[in-house]
């Protein structure tokens, strides 16, 4: 449908008309103008003017001003109304890039990966199965950082995500901070849908805020926290003297993370590879959305620069028009 955002400017068409008709004629008062020359300029043959009379010029105007009025109240096309999410809830993903995320004990298709690699593959498909929810991400080291706000341009989440490299915040991990800085950002969001979704492979080791203390004021803020405790339970390593079998998920809290989880209403869970990080994100998908008022949008298309521009190409014609005039003017002065 088409519609423009502006009509009350649509009022302006006719003032041209207005003033021609009911506005009176300026006075051009007689001038005279003393010449010491006057018989030399008696001699001299008066060149051709450039004025163009008729109704061409005229009628070229008042299209200019009509093509310019409609620009200025912005005309546009409205598509289908497309309705928004009904339901959803509001849930900041928090994912540790510190430097223990860089060892390798992730395998896809026979392929070694280190730990983000493998969270950024499985959260990839999480993110675009959740449309509904509105998302944010922060990534959490020695410091936490929002990396995207809470958002339904889940494309750009999801490239942020990708982008985000070990060590960005840091070689440590401050799960407290990461805690406390997903409450600030949920603070505002109706209580009923503010979820957390925190995934890490150690222990708090670095922040201003203990977790539990966070978990304190998450659960006074209607916080829910899901943990999330990744990384697997053995791993070959190669060496000088042979290989052994080693546990790379030594570090890995899962006594606070659980209670973090069960004192906010979440739950913990142990991701030990990318299988069970993708059944664990699968139970996720799960989670009841919380109802919320049912809006409708309709896409808009701006049409302004079509009558500006045409206005715009009929103005510069018409100045060519007029500087070629001046010019043959000038030649056959010239000449005679």
């Amino acid at each position: 449908m088409f519609s423009f955002q502006l009509p009350w400017i649509l009022l302006a068409l006719p003032v041209p008309a207005l003033i021609y008709w009911f506005m009176p004629p300026v006075a051009r008062p007689e001038a005279a103008l003393r010449v010491p020359y006057y018989q030399q300029l008696q001699n001299t043959q008066q060149a051709p003017g450039t004025v163009i009379r008729g109704r061409g010029p005229l009628i070229l105007l008042v299209i200019i001003w009509l093509l310019l009025v409609i620009a200025a109240a912005r005309p546009v096309w409205l598509g289908e109304p497309q309705p928004l999410a009904a339901s959803g809830r509001d849930l900041m993903l928090a994912v540790d890039v510190s430097g223990s995320m860089e060892t390798e004990d992730m395998v896809l298709n026979n392929t070694s990966l280190n730990r983000l690699q493998g969270i950024k593959i499985v959260m990839d498909g999480f993110i675009s199965r959740r449309p509904q929810d509105r998302l944010g991400l922060i990534l959490f080291g020695s410091n936490a950082y929002i990396q995207a706000p809470l958002t339904f341009d889940h494309d750009t989440l999801g490239q942020f995500l990708k982008d985000a490299q070990i060590g960005f915040a840091g070689p440590e991990t401050a799960i407290g901070d990461a805690i406390a800085l997903g409450i600030k950002r949920l603070a505002d969001r109706p209580q009923q849908s503010r979820v957390m979704v925190l995934l890490t492979d150690g222990a708090n080791t670095s922040g201003a805020i203990e977790p539990l203390e966070a978990a304190r004021v998450a659960a006074e803020q209607g916080v829910k926290i899901y943990t999330l405790g990744f990384g697997a339970d053995e791993m070959i390593v190669r060496s000088f003297f042979g290989n052994r079998k080693v546990n790379p998920s030594a570090d890995l809290d899962e006594t606070t993370l659980r209670t973090i989880a069960e004192s906010t209403g979440g739950r913990y869970f142990r991701a030990r590879n990318i299988e069970e990080l993708t059944g664990i994100y699968a139970l996720l998908d799960e989670l009841e959305p919380s109802t919320k008022d049912a809006q409708q949008v309709r896409p808009q298309q701006a049409l302004f620069y079509w009558p500006a521009g045409l206005a715009l190409l009929l103005s510069m014609g018409w100045a060519a028009v007029l500087q070629f005039r001046r010019r043959m003017s000038a030649e056959v002065k010239h000449a005679g």
